[in-house]
């Protein structure tokens, strides 16, 4: 299997770019809506024993847990919500910042969250908790980074 580049893209991942122009190329709200709730259901269960405050996203109406490891400079994000859209919109982060560097995950520009056209159907907290999620990834990608850093010097 080749290993996975980002390349160049609006927002700082071809995937979250692919996810951004086929949201956006609807008018229609409850298409979007279908399409984060199709995301959702595809998105792998975080394994209870996972779930800590250690990795619980602070700012969320919902109950938010993600956790990223690098695996050979790579970033692999894993992660689950109580509350389905939720879980829909970290699915897309997911799917959109995994396979990244560390690098490439803190260099995404969160202005693709408004270019989704979701934010006229979220709610004011559930779109401020989108936010909060990928902070909290670009945070997790600041910390991993510093942490390989360290192990190879």
């Amino acid at each position: 299997m080749a290993e996975s580049t980002a390349s160049p893209s609006n927002f700082g991942s071809e995937v979250l770019d692919n996810m951004v122009k086929r949201l956006n190329g609807t008018a229609d709200p409850r298409r979007r809506y279908e399409y984060v709730l199709w995301l959702a259901k595809k998105l792998p269960p975080l394994s209870p024993e996972l779930k800590s405050d250690a990795i619980k996203v602070k700012g969320c109406v919902s109950q938010v847990h993600v956790l990223g490891e690098l695996v050979e400079g790579r970033l692999q994000w894993h992660g689950d919500s109580d509350a389905l859209i939720t879980r829909g919109l970290l699915a897309m982060l997911i799917q959109g910042l995994s396979n990244l560097t560390p690098e490439q995950v803190m260099a995404v520009d969160p202005s693709f969250i408004e270019a989704t056209g979701l934010q006229g159907s979220l709610t004011p907290s559930r779109a401020n908790g989108f936010l909060n999620i990928l902070l909290n990834m670009k945070n997790q990608a600041q910390q991993l980074a510093k942490l390989s850093a360290t192990a190879t010097s």
